[in-house]
């Protein structure tokens, strides 16, 4: 049952979803939500690349900080196919709030690239984080990544799979609900159509770069999802403490795919306390 506070949040969100993208409306609610005050966007449309796609956003606490903070590259889902950074300020900002430095990329998508550009991209991206953020007071020695679905795929790709050249900046990654072990493809699905090109499918997998010297791993998934299936966290978490790495799979009752990222949202957050789990193993993993 929804609380009666999240109730009369929701009825607020109804004109403005009717004016916007529902994303956008979670954006309006939670800008009006008390809480997760004391944030600011410091940068919008960042250029770390020529492409109009590659733009960025980053996040941080308003007041002065004692010294530079964590930083956590926040990658969205969207199937590969669709997602921009102005849905996610709720994000981004729920986690600044937490004291992180947060920054919200886009990335190419399908049909405009396939395989492996937006894994291309979210490397850019971070390499652009671990150039720049001190200017922006951020740590670039203590980056973590983290995403949703297909953008989980994409961070745990960077944090296990060296050949993109930034694992050893990651120090720490969190995933929400993403596809970490899930071949065959489905013949013109989703991720046949993203990563079907793939000359090697399973250098699309995750799990596949599974390694006991990775970077401590959370990966929360709702127990309730049928988009991508639990067991992708729990064989993901697996491989690795198998192999002598620091990973933990935690999964939340009566959650779905979306409400894994919702519950990042004030609304919403009473359904599973995502944002604690993520936030807190984030400060503690990269320190305060």
């Amino acid at each position: 049952m929804m609380s009666r506070r999240s109730l009369v949040w929701l009825a607020a969100l109804a004109p403005l979803a009717a004016a916007c993208s529902p994303l956008g409306a979670l954006n309006g609610i939670n800008r009006l939500a008390p809480g997760d005050g004391g944030v600011r966007r410091r940068v919008a449309g960042a250029a770390y690349g020529p492409d109009s796609r590659q733009r960025l956003d980053v996040w941080a606490p308003a007041g002065a900080a004692a010294g530079p903070l964590p930083v956590v590259l926040f990658l969205y889902g969207g199937s590969w196919n669709s997602g921009s950074r102005e849905g996610y300020g709720f994000a981004a900002r729920a986690l600044a709030a937490r004291g992180l430095v947060v920054v919200v990329p886009d990335y190419r998508l399908v049909p405009q690239v396939r395989w492996p550009a937006f894994v291309e991209d979210g490397a850019a991206a971070l390499n652009w984080v671990a150039a720049h953020i001190a200017g922006h007071g951020g740590d670039p020695a203590r980056i973590a990544v983290m995403g949703h679905s297909a953008g989980a795929h994409i961070a745990l790709l960077l944090a296990l799979d060296r050949r993109w050249g930034v694992a050893t900046r990651i120090r720490a990654a969190v995933g929400l609900a993403g596809p970490y072990d899930f071949l065959p493809f489905t013949p013109g699905g989703v991720a046949d159509a993203a990563l079907g090109n793939a000359a090697d499918p399973a250098d699309t997998q995750p799990i596949h770069f599974a390694r006991g010297d990775a970077p401590p791993l959370l990966l929360l998934h709702g127990a309730g999802d049928t988009t991508v299936l639990p067991r992708n966290s729990s064989r993901l978490a697996n491989a690795i403490t198998d192999l002598g790495g620091r990973a933990e799979a935690r999964l939340y009752p009566d959650i779905g795919h979306i409400g894994i990222l919702l519950a990042l949202s004030k609304p919403f957050r009473g359904k599973a306390p995502v944002l604690a789990d993520a936030s807190n193993f984030l400060l503690k993993t990269l320190g305060p």
